[in-house]
């Protein structure tokens, strides 16, 4: 998956920031969509410390030794680099090297972040940035605000060979899909399967087991994916029709191969197809 870039390390820790160095990497973007980069023999790169210079710039996080930064204006701004050139966000999916590219998105949601955090939502007064954590801080009301992260469900549900899968009817196919949604106010993760399922589908599901999480910076979510099972033998769908265009069960054999993507629903969907999939007794 797109966080999956071993043998490098990412490292958040804020106590961790340093002063930049020649060698560290420039973030920045153009309608919190593009960011810049340099392309040359199938491989990319961001703006280097020594090529804009130290001022104005933000701790972001290090990958390795290798710390990013984000640039003055809050990364907004364009410093004219002969050879780079803005290129949409979604480019991360599939730029190499694969340690870059996440680096790449996970300073995009960071600096969509920072774009916002000028003046208290509160009481208005303008914000400064924390000097101990990642945070900006109110100095007249003393709200504290984080960056921004919205938790989501992605949702496998399966019936013996079978599984349901979708596709969305408000945005360009990428290819069969499964369930998912966004966590509501007061709601578990777990009411959130049962509630998305019901609610997109019209069906019940049983037998919930967590697989795994993933930073999906391209929407600022952290996703978490469950596998569960049909309630029942019936495997009629009710499809909302303003949240997808289809819903339909596939047999593993029938499924496309996913393998290498970068989203966690490619990796549980091919899990199912080579019969990998997180089962019930697996948590008994």
């Amino acid at each position: 998956m797109i966080q999956d870039i071993l043998p490098h390390v990412y490292d958040n820790s804020f106590p961790h920031r340093r002063a930049p160095r020649p060698d560290d990497f420039v973030l920045f973007h153009r309608d919190e969509r593009e960011m810049l980069i340099r392309e040359e023999n199938g491989q990319f790169r961001f703006p280097t410390v020594s090529e804009t210079g130290t001022e104005g710039l933000y701790f972001a996080f290090l990958i390795d030794d290798t710390a990013f930064f984000v640039g003055p204006e809050k990364g907004a701004s364009d410093p004219g680099l002969e050879g780079f050139s803005y290129v949409d966000q979604s480019r991360c999916r599939t730029l190499r090297p694969k340690h870059l590219a996440f680096a790449g998105i996970t300073g995009m949601q960071l600096m969509r972040w920072l774009n916002t955090q000028n003046y208290c939502g509160c009481c208005g007064t303008k914000l400064e940035k924390s000097s101990w954590e990642r945070a900006f801080v109110c100095p007249n009301c003393h709200k504290t605000t984080y960056p921004k992260l919205m938790p989501a469900v992605i949702v496998a549900v399966t019936h013996k060979d079978k599984i349901l899968v979708t596709s969305y009817a408000d945005r360009p196919s990428r290819g069969l899909a499964l369930i998912a949604g966004f966590t509501e106010i007061g709601e578990t993760v777990e009411e959130t399967v049962h509630r998305e399922v019901m609610e997109e589908v019209g069906i019940r599901v049983k037998n919930l087991r967590f697989y795994k999480s993933q930073p999906w910076s391209f929407t600022d979510t952290l996703l978490m994916g469950f596998y569960c099972d049909l309630d029942g033998e019936c495997e009629d769908i009710f499809l909302d029709e303003e949240e997808l265009k289809e819903a339909r069960w596939v047999k593993r054999e029938d499924l496309p191969d996913r393998t290498g993507e970068p989203a966690l629903t490619a990796e549980m969907m091919q899990r199912f197809k080579e019969n990998r999939e997180l089962k019930w007794t697996d948590r008994q």
